[in-house]
């Protein structure tokens, strides 16, 4: 049986485990009965010593003052009896024991609760702002896009929760990025897959959640983790959209089932995959998708034209000037991109055209005039068998070899050149499979000059250079680089011409790139930041990527200009639309080769003006939307 004092001492001890307002508590009430106690002494022992008045006020107060402050006693009066300055005396102890305690005790809260807001684990309070959960380089990608969206805002946020220190990722934003413009940058330290973290973010008045998958081992275990946490929170008010992506195409049913009808999880593996692929065997590829996801140039809308219902779709080409109608968005909610020619737009149908800002999408009164002259009408050529040569190996190759068997033709081969092959078991399953494609693999150091010379890259019509994921992703970039340098260095010497493609891992090192003239190179890492961020403004744009990255259906491709117009002509762009219109496919822009070179665009032109006047030279590409 516990005794009395056993329970007060266990009542006592559940108390201060309440932390520091536990203690506060205690100092202050020790304080208060010390400075209450006095003062009733010095009231009923020394009365005739108080000064003034000589009221219980005068008695509390100067026990107050003794206890807060100890110089008070050498104010004392010499005619105080010594019974008042002993009592003076010992409150003065009493506060410099507790008073002192409790003032300590104070600072230190204070302190820590300075800290923790240094720290960043309060809640913010913000509406209508981009919450982003986790921290990796994608967010440098992410955040300078999302400024240039919120542009035109007058107050825009973007707040981030990363399992690193609160300064730190300021630091680092601040260093990469400078100034933000109108967009505030709120950074929240917490585990994104701890429920309670993401309690920080304020999400229910968030207006799109972007979840970032981490560096290391694993990432869509946590990315999967983190879609459950979201999906499985209490929501008290409008449930925002949600943007994840997974590396490994396998999970990508986990995730999607882990994030619930709300949630758009983008397979980066396959489509980065694809673009390599369709990249490959049409440079500016990754130029032209670069130039539709990013904020900076033209982008994807959506918006009914009441005025355009009844009209064919072939003739609603030329209903706008300084915009591109690429396909519908039915009312049914299904998208369809360059559909036939003669499909009717219905009532209830969003265009999907093309266009620098919402802005500059207008109806023109009368259509552009055409050149039927300039008109080219080539009969379609069989394409003959394609050779490709893959120069290294990461955890997508196999999924590159499988896409391309879907787009050569028979009778094609593609040979792997790499210093090992780390699923090949995997790409021995993939060979029965393929109905286009013969693989041949073999063991080569991509940076040896000797060894790629004795492979006769000449023979090849397409050259595919593949970072290693095994490798830090700037000593990839590096080992490519020199791959790059020696194929480039060998064409030169040779006077041979192979198409070359390059994965880079940092956008940053493309710019190194550019001298070896490669044709194109896809960053996918990028590319996808910019695809979730798109979503993240608009998600109803999620139908529209889906049907450009997959194999049904129309796809974007960048096809000879020789094939619409006569070269050396100079012809409106409305001229090359109605080529490509006869040929069922929508222009949406071109190439010009000669400034292929250049960057930022690399001679690539999205939604030219219809009435803008072009001249192509045979080297010149047209950028349609076709089947194949």
């Amino acid at each position: 049986m516990a005794t009395r004092r056993a329970r007060l001492r266990y009542w006592f001890d559940n108390t201060m485990s309440k932390g520091t307002p536990a203690l506060i508590g205690w100092l202050a009430l020790l304080s208060a009965v010390l400075v209450v106690a006095f003062g009733v002494l010095i009231f009923v022992l020394a009365h005739d010593d108080l000064p003034g008045d000589k009221t219980w006020g005068e008695a509390f107060w100067g026990s107050l003052m003794r206890a807060m402050d100890a110089g008070t006693v050498a104010g004392d009066n010499e005619a105080n009896s010594p019974l008042f300055t002993l009592l003076g005396f010992a409150v003065t102890i009493g506060g410099l024991l507790i008073v002192s305690s409790l003032v300590g005790v104070l600072t230190t809260g204070l302190d820590n609760k300075l800290q923790d807001l240094r720290k960043g684990r309060s809640v913010i309070v913000e509406t209508g702002h981009t919450a982003i959960i986790g921290w990796s380089d994608q967010i440098f990608t992410i955040i300078p896009e999302l400024v240039e969206a919120n542009a035109s805002e007058a107050q825009s946020c973007v707040a981030i929760l990363g399992n690193r220190d609160k300064l730190e990722m300021e630091e680092e934003l601040r260093t990469r990025l400078g100034g933000t413009g109108k967009t505030r940058i709120v950074c929240r330290t917490g585990s994104p897959t701890e429920p309670t973290d993401l309690d920080l973010m304020s999400l229910d008045t968030a207006r799109s959640i972007i979840v970032l998958s981490p560096s290391g081992d694993d990432p869509d275990a946590h990315v999967i983790k983190t879609l459950l946490g979201l999906n499985n929170r209490t929501w008290r008010r409008r449930r925002p959209p949600i943007i994840a992506s997974v590396v490994d195409s396998s999970n990508l049913v986990a995730a999607e089932l882990a994030g619930g009808s709300y949630a758009q999880v983008v397979d980066t593996d396959d489509i980065a995959s694809r673009l390599v692929v369709q990249s490959c065997r049409q440079s500016g590829l990754s130029v032209v998708c670069t130039d539709l996801l990013d904020f900076g140039g033209d982008e994807i809308y959506m918006r009914p034209e009441r005025k355009l219902i009844g009209f064919p779709y072939g003739e609603a080409l030329m209903a706008y000037e300084t915009a591109s109608l690429i396909g519908l968005r039915r009312g049914d909610g299904s998208v369809v991109l360059n559909p036939p020619m003669n499909t009717e737009i219905a009532q209830g149908d969003h265009v999907i055209v093309v266009a620098e800002d919402d802005s500059s999408i207008r109806l023109v009164r009368s259509f552009p005039p055409v050149m039927e002259a300039a008109i080219t009408r080539p009969a379609r050529r069989p394409t003959p068998p394609e050779r490709t040569l893959i120069l290294g190996w990461n955890n997508r190759a196999t999924k590159i070899v499988e896409q391309l068997d879907h787009y050569v033709s028979p009778n094609s081969t593609v040979h792997v050149a790499a210093a090992s092959v780390e699923d090949g078991e995997h790409l021995d399953r993939l060979k029965v499979g393929l109905r286009n494609l013969a693989v041949n693999v073999k063991e080569c150091e991509t940076t040896d000059r000797i060894a790629l010379e004795s492979l006769g890259v000449g023979t090849f019509d397409h050259i595919i250079v593949l970072a290693d994921s095994a490798l830090d992703p700037q000593h990839a970039d590096s080992r490519t680089l020199v791959t790059l340098l020696h194929l480039r260095d060998m064409a030169s010497r040779s006077g041979e011409r192979y198409a070359i493609v390059s994965e880079m891992n940092d956008d940053r090192n493309r710019r190194l790139a550019q001298i070896t003239r490669a044709d194109d190179f896809v960053v996918s890492d990028k590319l996808i930041s910019l695809l979730m961020t798109q979503l993240s403004e608009n998600p109803h744009l999620g139908q529209v990527f889906r049907y450009l990255f997959d194999p049904e259906g129309s796809e974007i491709y960048l096809k000879p200009a020789t094939d619409y117009v006569h070269p050396g002509v100079e012809v409106s762009f409305a001229t090359v639309i109605h080529s490509a219109r006869l040929r069922g496919e929508t222009a949406i822009g071109y190439r010009l080769q000669a400034e292929a070179g250049t960057p930022p665009a690399y001679g690539v032109v999205l939604n030219p003006g219809k009435s803008d006047p072009v001249t192509f030279t045979p080297r010149d590409l047209v950028v349609v939307l076709a089947e194949d």
